[in-house]
């Protein structure tokens, strides 16, 4: 029965596990051109299905609210959006004269261009009880990745206008029409989104395993798995070092949201925004591997330090109560 519910909590992560040998099996279903037609049923109707349901999901007025914590803000675009791709660029300049798969290297820079996610930085936030919020910026996104891209700047932009944009702008229109409809009956926006995002992650395989020249070798994958737990250990060290500085000007409950929200990068958004930049790329599955990976190793080693974190916020709280002085 723990092993069941396990499973049906983790439902996403198993999902992952069985699009990718599924495609393995019978990669001719989802190949472009093949019955399925991920050409248009991915490029365009899925990746806009999952903004379109963003769109209905987030509640403006929270982001508006947020806006007014600037400074916590800033600080994590700047890092999230610079520091940590520079970091990595700098880090692959090491790796790239070793023997690791290049296309997993450039699927680590990728990683370092994604912006946090909406989803597990928040909820963890949530659970540790800090402040939260964070404004995605996709054409910075878009900035980093699209000199590596086959695709032209422009043709992205346009597909990244028609198939995030305006299904995000137009969610957020109905939302304001049907937001009484929409608290009381609670969709399940997360179980949608993470269903398109497996039958994306599947078409991506299927694409992969169909190209007998793609090869994988076990070496580069575990030394990639160890460069993206220590990357993130690393980075939510120094994001409490520097956040916890005594002239810092932020609160603990403001350091745990920048250690979540600077560290975590966004599978919802990544592998739909890799599909556009990187479309029709023999090896965007190789790229997509990081991510992949990134993003359960982001979960748990969260849910691990959550306690702990929580634990020094409140006690940081209550030091800081303490030495107010009384009237």
């Amino acid at each position: 029965m723990r092993l069941l519910e396990r499973v049906r909590k983790e439902w996403f992560m198993v999902g992952i596990v069985v699009a990718i040998g599924a495609a393995k099996l019978e990669p001719s279903v989802g190949v472009n051109g093949g019955p399925l037609k991920p050409e248009i049923t991915v490029s365009y109707i899925a990746v806009a299905t999952i903004f379109f349901n963003s769109g209905l999901s987030l509640k403006t007025e929270e982001l508006t609210s947020a806006l007014v914590h600037l400074k916590l803000h800033l600080f994590i675009q700047i890092f999230t959006l610079a520091f940590f791709p520079a970091t990595i660029w700098l880090f692959l300049q090491l790796l790239s004269v070793t023997s690791i798969n290049e296309w997993l290297l450039k699927g680590l820079q990728t990683v370092g261009c994604m912006p946090p996610p909406v989803s597990s930085a928040v909820i963890l936030t949530k659970a540790v009880g800090g402040n939260e919020g964070i404004v995605v910026t996709p054409v910075l996104l878009l900035l980093f990745l699209g000199s590596s891209s086959s695709v032209p700047f422009t043709s992205i932009f346009s597909q990244l206008f028609v198939t995030v944009v305006v299904p995000l702008v137009i969610g957020q229109i109905i939302r304001r029409y049907i937001k009484d409809w929409l608290e009381r009956k609670k969709p399940p926006f997360g179980a949608v989104s993470s269903s398109v995002l497996l039958m994306i992650i599947y078409t991506t395989f299927c694409d992969t395993f169909s190209n007998p020249l793609i090869d994988l070798d076990l070496f580069s994958l575990v030394v990639v798995l160890f460069i993206i737990v220590s990357v993130q250990l690393s980075f939510m060290l120094v994001t409490f070092l520097f956040s916890t500085r005594n002239n810092s000007g932020f609160t603990p409950a403001d350091t745990v949201a920048i250690i979540f929200c600077s560290t975590h990068k966004s599978l919802t958004l990544g592998v739909p925004m890799l599909k556009i930049v990187f479309a029709g790329h023999e090896h965007l599955s190789l790229i997509s591997v990081p991510l992949l990976i990134y993003h359960p190793a982001q979960i748990l080693l969260g849910s691990v330090l959550v306690p702990t974190i929580k634990s020094w916020m409140v006690s940081r709280q209550k030091g800081v109560k303490l030495t107010r002085p009384t009237v």
